[in-house]
């Protein structure tokens, strides 16, 4: 390819341009980038290439400053690429890092489904889970928290027994099961969380529309479901047995991950809430067929220590 600086001193001299365009092509050539990239393809372009691309070596030049001065540019979101394209150059625009890192938490929020969950749990992490050195409920917590992921991803088609997160309020079990969720998200996969008692309420309002089973369905066929909080409020015999053991029978049934979150232990749960109906009246059988369910879906991890909510 013939020497840069005799090219551009042809162009301008060729052709009858006035000074403010000669000025814009001039600077547009001698950019720092442009002759970067125009040395490191020089073997691959025309020689008449600044003759005939002139024009989109300035609009890479112009967007270009335009974006770094914050300015609105031709494709937002974008940024100029020089490339060759049949031994000529050619401008393309590709997505800015923000960009992608905006698409990026769109497409992992379109992972993580959530059914009247906090906020928080949208920016959930293993990297945020506060594990003081004391506190080893917390570091064995989040170590099976990783172990499933780790699990999980590895061998996505085989059963995965979930985890029982149990302990005193605010101690993270909410964080830890959406921390679960985000980053089986950012692997590919698709997980449901649900505020078990806000979905009850739910429930009961949907009979008189007669869409329980479809929102029933939507829950109990999840790839991955984290129900948050059982045994937070008292359950009719109708949401534990038609809607909590409805979807608990399926998802054995299929051998599909469930989580749980509750301050109860399994033992508590089955004997302070899940065997006692809103009438006080005792249904140890029943109680005794949903906790089978939990216990094959999942196992006890205990999380202790001091209220981490903000009061």
């Amino acid at each position: 390819m013939q020497d840069l600086g005799k090219s551009m001193r042809d162009l301008l001299n060729r052709q009858n341009l006035n000074s403010d365009y000669q000025r814009l092509i001039a600077n547009a050539i001698n950019d720092p980038d442009v002759q970067a990239f125009i040395k490191a393809h020089q073997d691959e372009l025309a020689e008449d290439v600044l003759e005939r691309n002139g024009s989109k070596l300035y609009e890479y030049v112009s967007q270009r400053d335009k974006l770094r001065a914050g300015h609105q540019v031709f494709a937002p979101g974008y940024e100029p690429k020089l490339v060759v394209s049949d031994h000529y150059v050619e401008v393309t625009y590709e997505p800015t890092e923000d960009t992608l890192l905006a698409q990026k938490r769109s497409m992992l929020k379109k992972r993580v489904h959530a059914v009247s969950m906090p906020k928080m749990i949208e920016q959930a992490s293993f990297g945020d889970y506060n594990v003081d050195g004391e506190e080893e409920q917390r570091a064995k917590a989040l170590r099976q928290a990783m172990q499933f992921v780790a699990d999980y991803s590895q061998r996505p088609h085989e059963f995965h027994q979930g985890l029982y997160f149990y302990g005193n309020f605010g101690v993270g079990k909410t964080f830890l099961l959406g921390a679960i969720a985000n980053e089986l998200a950012t692997l590919g996969y698709q997980s449901t969380l649900v505020h078990f008692p806000s979905f009850a309420v739910e429930m009961k309002n949907s009979i008189g529309k007669n869409n329980v089973a479809e929102k029933v369905d939507a829950i109990k066929q999840a790839p991955i479901l984290m129900i948050d909080d059982i045994g937070a409020d008292s359950m009719s015999s109708w949401v534990r047995d038609e809607v909590l053991g409805v979807v608990l029978e399926y998802r054995m049934q299929e051998e599909l991950p469930t989580f749980f979150s509750s301050n109860f232990s399994m033992q508590q749960l089955s004997d302070q809430h899940l065997s006692i109906n809103q009438r006080g009246e005792k249904e140890e059988v029943k109680a005794a067929r949903l906790m089978q369910r939990i216990r094959f879906l999942s196992h006890e991890v205990v999380i202790q220590g001091p209220n981490r909510r903000p009061q």
